[in-house]
């Protein structure tokens, strides 16, 4: 707090102060009192009232330093109000009790939360694990099928694999601390389980592959990153142009590796860009091949946060779409 606030907050105070001297010293004057002695008792109010508002500043000033040094100290802010030092006066006593019961209140309602929170999202870990029985099952029956509707099932179910991984990685992703091991992985192996996971979407959509220098080992979790790169495959089945092909290749920079995932698909409109990253949205591209949720690469851009992986993507409309994901050298890492 300044001098000029505090001044500011007492200027009503001042001003009454000042009348009532001037009343008194007009009312001493009509009396017939003699001006030296109104003027000196004036010097000496007007000296009493500035010492009285000095300290009382000095002693403001010295009590919001002390709750704010407080304050700084604390890794969870919400908890002030259980460690501010003892109350100085009746009103801070009471307004610190009216704080402090207000906190634990909101603490509670934090608590409750996060309970709320974590039993929701241990349940859908849960519905997920359970839902891949029946899916198994449907995929065993598939291989008694034949012809197209063998095709044309296997490819909804791979579907509904997709939707149930996302919905697993979506409930990981609010505590992912939970689950993630940083560790060496050589990344022909995060690009082949990706490929492997979407197998039959990208055989039905006649998407092409080919990779380049994918011989080198990074620091991630392997399965966060098949993920990742399992959303960009999917993307890029969705969003084909003719004749897809996905470009998969590595470089090192430096100590860091960076992956480009590159398509030739029909691209993202420029004005789109600053947003695809964003959770929900769909743009025109989604909502004219419909089946969008707008939560892929939104879940691409959270765990690559966590993961410390920088996420970049660049697209030309009608011309395709890149993906460069940079994997962080081992003394980077701040999850090891």
């Amino acid at each position: 707090m300044s001098l000029r606030e505090f001044l500011s907050d007492r200027l009503g105070q001042i001003v009454l102060q000042l009348s009532c001297a001037a009343l008194t010293a007009l009312f001493l004057l009509a009396t017939g009192t003699q001006p030296g002695i109104i003027i000196i008792l004036l010097a000496v109010v007007l000296t009493v009232l500035g010492t009285v508002l000095i300290v009382g500043f000095l002693r403001q000033r010295s009590r919001l330093r002390e709750l704010e040094a407080v304050m700084a100290g604390l890794d969870q802010t919400y908890l002030f109000t259980e460690c501010v030092p003892p109350p100085r006066n009746p009103y801070e006593r009471r307004l610190f009790d009216l704080t402090r019961r207000a906190g634990r209140d909101m603490v509670g309602e934090v608590s409750d939360a996060r309970a709320a929170q974590r039993e929701y999202r241990e349940y859908v870990e849960r519905w997920v694990h359970e839902i891949k029985t029946p899916i198994t099952a449907a995929r065993l029956i598939c291989r008694n099928l034949e012809g197209d509707t063998r095709r044309r099932l296997t490819f909804e179910l791979g579907q509904v694999e997709a939707h149930v991984e996302r919905a697993l990685f979506y409930a990981r992703a609010e505590s992912p601390e939970r689950d993630c091991v940083i560790r060496q992985t050589r990344l022909n192996e995060i690009v082949t389980q990706a490929v492997e996971n979407h197998r039959t979407l990208l055989i039905q959509n006649n998407v092409r592959l080919e990779t380049e220098g994918l011989d080198c080992c990074v620091y991630t979790d392997g399965k966060w990153a098949a993920f990742i790169l399992g959303q960009l495959l999917q993307n890029a089945a969705r969003y084909r142009g003719e004749s897809p092909v996905v470009f998969i290749s590595a470089r090192p920079l430096g100590k860091q590796v960076q992956l480009t995932v590159r398509d030739n698909g029909i691209g993202i409109p420029a004005h789109e860009l600053p947003r695809v990253l964003d959770r929900g949205f769909t743009g025109s591209n989604g909502r004219s091949r419909n089946g969008s949720t707008g939560m892929g690469l939104y879940l691409c851009k959270k765990l690559a946060g966590f993961l410390d992986l920088d996420l970049r993507l660049t697209s030309e409309e009608g011309e395709g779409t890149t993906v460069l994901l940079t994997f962080p050298a081992k003394e980077n890492l701040t999850k090891m």
